[in-house]
């Protein structure tokens, strides 16, 4: 192991994912390519090669040096171009996950020799982390139009134990739903309301409308709604608020004004 340097730079990011999705981007070299770009690669064991590709061009890498399932993993950073202000092997990056309400708390720890070069590496480093909640976030909720169409669906239930079975499946037990027409908190009452408006706007149908847009646990989804005969009665916009467990957390909905 390295001999720890006298400077540090710390970061930390959470991501809307469980602490076993997020770390295996550690674990797994297509995972880990995924997140720092083609050609990179991990071996997940103490005194494996780390090998990163960034997309234009530069190399660096070091090895593992700890490594605690789900947990925590060290290991040693530089550049291969001479040029840059770390050699290869020559500084220390430890990550640590953990288990936060809204998914997985995410804390770097940098070491490196002087203080110039930790500035340096702050952009970096804040950019890095962003793109790997993101893309964790991606790969936790890659079925997320799935998650969404059954909850669309539990709307359109013809009964009440068909719309139950369907939210147990979507939707948090707790999980608001907020619009111009409701205000309501948790899943039962949110049963509730739809059965209201299976009386006071029967035979409407809600579907989603396109793909839905999705950005670390946050999801954007256009909706029409039908009656009886097919036509568009209304449409509007859902926010979702998405749980580190793959379920709805959460409902803002928009209605659009009327053509």
């Amino acid at each position: 192991m390295i001999e720890k340097p006298s400077f540090s730079l710390t970061r930390s990011v959470v991501i809307a994912a469980r602490p076993a999705t997020v770390f295996r981007y550690f674990t797994d070299s297509e995972r880990f390519a995924a997140w720092w770009g083609k050609g990179s690669r991990i071996d997940p064991r103490p005194g494996g090669e780390v090998h990163i590709c960034y997309p234009g061009g530069v190399t660096a890498g070091g090895t593992v040096v700890e490594l605690a399932p789900d947990a925590r993993i060290a290991f040693t950073y530089g550049y291969d171009d001479p040029a840059k202000p770390i050699a290869r092997g020559a500084s220390l990056v430890t990550v640590t996950v953990a288990e936060h309400p809204a998914g997985t708390l995410v804390s770097l720890v940098h070491d490196v020799p002087d203080e110039t070069t930790r500035d340096e590496h702050v952009p970096g480093w804040r950019f890095q982390l962003s793109l790997f909640a993101n893309v964790v976030a991606n790969d936790a909720f890659r079925d997320v139009d799935l998650l969404i169409d059954r909850y669309f669906s539990a709307w359109n239930a013809p009964d009440a134990k068909t719309r139950a079975d369907l939210l147990l499946e979507a939707v948090s037990e707790n999980a608001p739903f907020h619009d111009a027409f409701a205000c309501v908190e948790g899943r039962a009452e949110l049963a509730d309301h739809i059965q209201a408006t299976k009386i006071h706007m029967p035979g409407l149908a809600l579907r989603r409308a396109g793909t839905t847009r999705h950005c670390q646990g946050t999801a954007l989804v256009d909706w029409i709604a039908t009656g009886p005969d097919g036509a568009t009665k209304a449409r509007g916009t859902n926010v979702f608020t998405l749980s580190p467990g793959g379920l709805v957390a959460g409902v803002v909905g928009f209605w659009a004004p009327p053509d």
